[in-house]
């Protein structure tokens, strides 16, 4: 066990430091002039060649590019991530300090929607299958996953929110503002975990173990719940894994339409000001949060499943 760990660890360091040097190549790659959009920001009224090259001296782009990179990551590992553009008097680790707890806030509510429907939906759906709740389910499933998140934002806002005035319509600081966003971001998840636990439960079903529970005469209940939707619930962790990470970037859109103050929020914004740093370390931040996540529920699985193993 201690092997394999060490080796998925061993595995991800590289993964980490090629996504830092993708990140910070993709974002070299816009062509504007860093120095120039700096001088824009900070609303310079005449911008020269020698106020741009002074701006390029002062956040160091005249270094050659692997220089840059070497200087830019060990900044990066000492969590100094450098100035905002927009407001030099704040240092981007401050602004994604500010935004992320509200973002793992709507993702943390969204997570326990998704596991609070799904698990029992996706079992009823298997005990019942081809029933009249099976298929209106698959239905409503299909089209919730067809429908983008900003879409079904904008109908809970003018159902919920102006025809029922139930809920407010964007905003934060109490339980009832972030219910609609939670609500959007865990819609297409739900859908996705119910045809996961459905299908998986459905596949166990066929397996040897059931018919021997059920020629010893066990309970039907104990034979579903301790028997097939353990053994199905094994390969949804990796995915559980993936899909907190996924909450995270995903709240983007979703924090817009409802104005929630996370880092969705903070990433259109410095998109719109050109906000260079602000932007390469919440795609950074994204990307770390994947291999750091999925590295943890792979050893997660592991360890729960003898399968894994090869134990007998």
């Amino acid at each position: 066990m201690k092997t394999y760990i060490l080796k998925r660890i061993g595995s991800a360091i590289p993964l980490l430091f090629c996504i830092s040097f993708l990140c910070f190549v993709f974002i070299n790659l816009i062509p504007s002039d860093p120095a120039e959009v700096a001088l824009r920001v900070r609303q310079t009224p005449v911008i020269t060649e020698q106020a741009i090259e002074e701006v390029r001296e002062e956040l160091g782009l005249n270094a050659p590019y692997l220089v840059r990179y070497g200087r830019w990551l060990m900044n990066c590992l000492s969590f100094n991530f450098g100035v905002s553009y927009t407001n030099p008097s704040r240092t981007v680790l401050g602004e994604i300090s500010r935004c992320l707890p509200a973002t793992v806030q709507l993702a943390m509510v969204s997570l326990i929607f998704v596991i609070l429907l799904s698990l029992p939906i996706g079992f009823l759906c298997a005990v019942f299958q081809n029933s009249w709740f099976d298929k209106i389910v698959r239905a409503i499933v299909f089209m919730t996953t067809a429908m983008p998140a900003y879409w079904i934002g904008l109908l809970l806002i003018w159902f919920v929110s102006i025809y029922l005035d139930l809920l407010p319509t964007s905003g934060s600081g109490s339980m009832k503002h972030i219910i609609l966003p939670a609500i959007t971001v865990s819609l297409t998840y739900i859908s996705t975990y119910i045809r996961l636990i459905r299908n998986n439960m459905l596949e166990n079903m066929k397996e040897d173990y059931v018919l021997y529970a059920n020629v010893r005469g066990l309970k039907q209940t104990n034979i579903l719940i301790r028997h097939i939707l353990k053994n199905s619930l094994h390969t949804c962790i990796v995915a559980i894994g993936m899909s907190i990470p996924q909450l995270i970037s995903g709240t983007i859109v979703v924090e817009n339409v409802f104005a929630w103050p996370g880092l969705g929020k903070l990433c259109i914004e410095s998109i719109f000001n050109r906000d260079y740093p602000v932007i390469q370390t919440y795609v950074l931040l994204i990307g770390t949060l994947f291999v750091v996540f999925n590295l943890i529920f792979d050893i997660i699985s592991y360890v729960t499943d003898p399968r894994l193993r090869g134990d007998k």
